[in-house]
């Protein structure tokens, strides 16, 4: 009877170490603030501020480049909406100055161009 528990006790930390495992490396969380979604393998996170939209870009952890890239992001608040072009701003980010909506309720799509990698359309549900 000892030895079924001893297998049940191993059977279950090995059940309950398996979503850090599964982890892959990846880094789903905000680290400046924002809200993060990935796609094609890159994270995206996009802080957004009523004066600024800030995009930071990393693969698994690592910031990529923003040398050459180009973002437009379509700011859905209510029943209007809003472009804006990014510029790249040092680093892993993208940066656009102006007057946004932000807030619960508002929606960014986001399209990038990053050299090297596909382009992407993302979309944020802002908090």
């Amino acid at each position: 009877m000892n030895s079924l528990f001893q297998s049940l006790a191993i059977a279950t930390s090995l059940f309950a170490a398996t979503p850090i495992l599964a982890g892959g490396g990846h880094d789903h969380g905000p680290k400046y603030g924002g809200v993060v979604r990935e796609m094609h393998h890159v994270s995206y996170e996009l802080l957004a501020k009523p004066d600024s939209l800030t995009l930071y870009v990393s693969d698994h952890g690592k910031p990529i480049s923003t040398q050459g890239a180009s973002a437009e992001a379509v700011i859905y608040a209510g029943s209007g909406n809003t472009t804006a072009k990014l510029e790249p701003a040092g680093d892993n980010r993208m940066v656009a100055m102006g007057n946004f909506k932000v807030g619960v309720g508002v929606r960014v799509v986001l399209s990038t161009t990053l050299p090297g990698k596909t382009p992407a359309k993302v979309s944020f549900n802002l908090k």
